[in-house]
């Protein structure tokens, strides 16, 4: 007579447990990794949640420093775009791989020994290379032979520059000018300076990328189109160039 099988006691008795099964899933790594982390969460004050907060302090703390930063407008002197009190988010990696600023980036840099003892945010007029002057017959600034009209970006009534100059910028170096050109202090104003007001493009934080807050003002900043048609440092500007 067929009969179906019943569990005895001894049989329920010796099924694993739930967290028997469990811990059997887990491999030798996965069960010294979460002994690990328990010893360390004992020795912390807070025990687990303390333990949490310190890693993502931490990795905030590797974001910032080898990825993306936010810097405080501190001044007027990237108006329109940026006003005072508007935070970027700032690209590190963005020249970090061969990679070098453009003509139109707007860039943070440490102008320590060269503008003073602080970081600032100017946008790239000149490279290596490039012949900048000021100003052509119309009053824009000349890049190279080629004129530029930087009116999607310059503050309104302001001129490209009320200060006249004619430089070369050096290899590895930027020539760099605020947006708003009656309140910024830049390359036109340390010309007589160490350095003659260019940046080492070493000394480049990275470039700014986002408007992050105020919300109401967030934006990409995108590079102009102004300066595409600069030529290269040497290269002969066809006729017309200046129209």
């Amino acid at each position: 007579m067929d009969t179906e099988a019943q569990p005895t006691e001894r049989d329920r008795s010796s099924r694993p447990s739930e967290a028997e099964q469990h811990s059997a899933a887990e491999g030798p790594e996965d069960r010294s990794r979460s002994a690990l982390v328990s010893r360390v969460a004992e020795w912390v004050p807070g025990g687990r949640i303390t333990l949490t907060l310190l890693v993502c302090l931490l990795f905030l703390l590797l974001l910032s420093t080898f990825v993306a930063q936010p810097f405080q407008i501190p001044s007027g002197s990237m108006e329109k775009g940026l006003r005072i009190g508007d935070r970027v988010l700032v690209n590190k990696l963005a020249y970090r791989f061969g990679a070098e600023p453009v003509r139109g980036d707007v860039v943070v840099f440490d102008g320590t020994g060269y503008f003073g003892d602080a970081d600032y945010v100017k946008r790239v007029v000149g490279v290596g290379g490039d012949h900048v002057v000021c100003c052509d017959k119309e009053g824009r600034i000349e890049v190279n032979g080629r004129s530029v009209d930087e009116s999607t970006f310059l503050y309104p009534g302001d001129s490209p520059s009320s200060v006249p100059f004619d430089v070369v910028v050096p290899a590895g170096t930027l020539f760099v000018l605020g947006d708003h050109r009656s309140d910024s202090s830049d390359s036109r104003d340390h010309l007589g300076s160490p350095g003659g007001g260019m940046i080492p493009v070493g000394d480049v934080i990275g470039r700014a990328d986002w408007i992050v807050w105020p919300t109401d003002h967030t934006a990409r900043l995108h590079r102009p189109d102004a300066y595409a048609r600069v030529p290269a440092p040497g290269a002969r500007t066809s006729a017309g160039a200046h129209g």
